[in-house]
């Protein structure tokens, strides 16, 4: 690790000093420039025109690095560039390059000298890069401004999940307009300076001085949504002045309206193809399983959402159970966005590129959700996801779990298979190493942020080599680097054109959700289903002889507690509640087809003829009013046609089937009314007899466990942790379950339900009582709320979902 940090240091001083000191750096009060012999426009501002002995800092090779760059960008730009702008900076960079290559002795030149032929090598990179076109033709560069959140309040959480909630904003900043940035004269303006709230809770006021979030501009052009706070009350607080709020404007700055407000963070405005606006929001409710203790820190889950343009009609999209962030919408029309993903499995490396239709249906993990075991050399999140113009790929800022969404930019493609390593990425920053996974204290690695692509090669960034008050910057992938806007005093964020873009194809909604949806059909909402083509049609290898006869369904909701481990559902550390639903058969041809809940989290597992799971999602997917999903397979091949023959599935051949509930004690799920009657009918008098492991039902211990789960679930049971490091822990991390070597096949409980074990028979259901709760984590409640109540054996359900 300190080799790694060395080797940015060395990086920075290297490359950042290169950029920083030839750049056109303005503040919104003066631009200030000093000219230089032999060089074209855009000028150094005096503040940076460099004072101290250059030799250390711009040795001659480091020029020639500089030179060689500005070479490759003007090829790069010839034939697209205007030909009377383009043709004499090549001349005189050729020039210039010719001087130096004259050179042996690079210490023979005194600094003033170096000093001069350095500026000028910079001047000219910046001269060729204002020539390309894809810069030219941005007139309005909307960005915001804004203090990084957290930072002035004490003890508070450092982490991804934080950034967003509104009390911890410090008020400053706005909404600006940079006119003309690629001009000698850029020109910057304060787009809500005279604007006046029209509606709600704050008619007839500015929004000052609060603070502000990510914004969109719509199609064309002409409107955009941005979130705001007041930043006002206790920290924590969740109330209508702490809680970001989104906000409508013209792009002229008129028209200024509140679209939502409540106790309630929304945030991440994305506007769809069919006018409708996505964003993020804690309006479905619940909390992170693995944060703060409350009540000084508490973590609300926020995921997508939607809702029509002027406010109304709010609907979720994802009924996830943990966070998401940073929708946008791709070419093809489709939402893409980050998700939280750790349903049993490691917390701190799953937060990647996801994606769904702009009604929420059928999300999917097309990138990065299940690394090889190790936690290095790969992003630990991915944020700020984006489809870059021209291009099947993305941009992502490679971030940290402890940290914001900053770091190293990376580019994702993912027409290539994922090796649940790199294979999917390319580096368009390796100065910078990956937050957190390679590169500690996350804080010195928050460099790069916002990405905003104009190419695979060209991208409007916000960067600060020091991660504090970063500047908006155009970058490309051959390392150069130019400063647009910087102001001293607060950081800029999220830099876009302020432009009509091209609309992509607007989806049909096949949902029964939305207000006019309903209308369409009624008023009658009709059921979801789900049908699987093939389960046998899976990215990994069955065991062998395998025959799955049935899929069992089983529900996640989300916390609705705040600390972690309050309670403690399990033996497994930080795990997920869960109630098993029940189960659906499987026709011989490895298709299904059922009626499937909605508004629930859900995960499946494909059992065998004994109803055990032979392989389990680590992942949670979710159906809506009137959705019809469709998988190919267990874990489908993505890169790969499928195995199905040209018939249809014997499953789409009949009716959906309704799923068929598990024992008695499955749902709500409780450890006391599904399990510990088949210990006190087969096991207690004889293990008390023998003096053998006490399988009573007597409650004790902190967590209010039985004594017989405390003896079984750690040693005789099975389950995933889901915790900072378990992704390594032997035989049961991993990020993907491996099939055949799971629940109550892996467990040691199961060797002791034959007859051999002193002629134990089971009846069918009790057999099939303990392999439900060895294939559902082992876990002893089925909710968060009430545990005493759970633990006497009483029904709890769930308050969410």
């Amino acid at each position: 690790m300190r080799a790694v940090r060395e080797q940015h240091r060395r990086n920075r001083e290297e490359r950042g000093s290169d950029h920083e000191n030839g750049s056109n750096e303005m503040d919104q009060k003066s631009v200030g420039s000093a000219s230089h012999p032999g060089t074209p426009g855009y000028p150094l501002p005096e503040s940076l025109v460099p004072t101290r002995e250059p030799s250390p800092r711009f040795p001659l090779e480091h020029t020639r690095q500089v030179l060689l760059r500005a070479a490759r960008l003007a090829d790069r730009l010839d034939g697209s560039a205007d030909p009377e702008q383009l043709t004499p900076l090549v001349a005189q960079l050729a020039s210039l390059q010719a001087r130096v290559a004259e050179v042996e002795d690079t210490t023979a030149w005194e600094p003033s000298q170096r000093r001069e032929v350095y500026l000028q090598a910079r001047q000219l990179t910046r001269a060729i890069a204002w020539t390309n076109p894809l810069l030219r033709e941005i007139d309005r560069l909307l960005f915001v401004k804004r203090h990084d959140p957290g930072h002035h309040i004490p003890g508070a959480l450092f982490h991804m999940v934080h950034q967003c909630y509104g009390f911890g904003a410090k008020p400053g900043g706005g909404l600006y307009v940079l006119s003309d940035p690629f001009s000698a004269q850029p020109r910057l303006t304060n787009l809500l300076a005279s604007s006046v709230v029209q509606n709600g809770r704050l008619a007839g006021r500015r929004l000052e001085p609060g603070a502000f979030f990510r914004p969109d501009v719509s199609f064309d052009g002409q409107t955009i949504v941005f979130p705001y706070t007041q930043g006002l009350g206790e920290k924590p607080e969740w109330s209508p002045q702490a809680c970001f709020h989104l906000y409508r404007v013209a792009a002229d700055g008129s028209g200024l309206t509140q679209l939502t407000d409540g106790s309630w963070n929304d945030f991440d405005p994305c506007f769809l193809p069919d006018g409708r606006i996505a964003f993020i929001s804690e309006r479905r409710g619940g909390y992170l399983r693995c944060g703060g203790s409350a009540p000084r820190w508490p973590s609300p889950n926020y995921t997508l959402h939607s809702m029509e343009p002027d406010g109304s009609d709010i609907i979720t999209l994802s009924f996830h159970e943990t966070h998401e962030w940073n929708p946008s919408v791709n070419h093809e029309g489709m939402l893409v966005y980050t998700r939280w993903d750790y349903v049993d499995r490691d917390t701190n490396v799953a937060h990647h590129k996801w994606i769904c239709y702009p009604d929420g249906r059928d999300p999917r993990a097309f990138h990065g959700n299940y690394p090889r075991d190790r936690r290095r050399d790969r992003p630990w999140m991915e944020m700020q996801v984006r489809a870059i113009p021209g291009s099947h790929r993305y941009v992502a800022v490679a971030a940290a779990h402890h940290g914001h969404e900053f770091g190293s930019l990376v580019m994702i493609d993912p027409r290539v298979e994922d090796d649940g390593v790199m294979s999917q990425l390319t580096r368009l920053t390796p100065e910078v190493p990956f937050p957190e996974s390679e590169g500690r204290p996350t804080r010195d690695f928050m460099i790069y942020g916002t990405p905003w692509p104009l190419s695979e090669d060209d991208y409007l960034v916000v960067y600060d080599a020091e991660a504090r008050q970063r500047g908006i910057y155009w970058i490309d992938r051959d390392g150069n680097r130019e400063l647009i806007y910087r102001d001293p005093e607060i950081a800029c964020y999220a830099p876009m054109p302020l432009r009509p873009r091209m609309r992509p194809p607007v989806i049909p909604r096949q949902t029964v959700q939305a207000a006019a949806d309903i209308r369409a059909a009624g008023g009658q909402v009709p059921p979801a289903t789900i049908a699987v083509m093939n389960v046998y049609d899976s990215n990994f290898t069955w065991p062998t002889d395998t025959e799955i006869h049935a899929l069992r369904i089983i529900h996640v909701p989300p916390k609705t507690t705040s600390p972690v481990n309050q309670p403690r559902i399990g033996a497994a550390r930080q795990t997920n509640a869960r109630a098993v639903l029940g189960t659906v058969p499987v026709e011989v041809d490895g298709s299904a087809y059922f009626q499937a809940p909605v508004g629930k989290a859900i995960y499946f597992q494909a059992l065998d003829e004994l109803g055990q799971a032979v392989q389990s999602m680590r992942s949670a997917t979710y159906v809506h009013p009137g959705e019809q999903l469709t998988c190919q397979g267990c874990h489908e091949r993505k890169h790969s046609p499928p195995t199905t023959e040209l018939q249809l599935p014997l499953a789409l051949g009949r009716p959906p089937s309704p799923i068929e509930p598990e024992p008695e004690g499955s749902r709500p799920f409780n450890y006391v009314r599904l399990v510990q009657p088949v210990l006190d009918r087969h096991c207690v008098a004889c293990h008390q007899q023998e003096g053998a492991l006490d399988l009573s039902g007597e409650i004790e211990g902190p967590h209010g466990f039985s004594r017989s789960y405390t003896n079984l679930a750690s040693d005789f049971g099975f389950f995933y942790d889901s915790t900072n490091g378990s992704l390594h822990r032997p035989g049961r991390g991993g990020a993907r379950t491996e099939a055949g070597r799971f629940g109550a096949r892996a467990a040691r409980l199961s060797q002791y339900l034959e007859e051999s074990h002193y002629g134990v028979q089971l009846s069918p259901e009790d057999r099939r009582r303990i392999v439900v709760w060895l294939d559902a984590n082992s876990e002893f409640l089925g909710a968060y709320e009430d545990a005493a109540a759970q633990s006497r054996g009483e029904i709890v359900w769930p308050l969410l979902d």
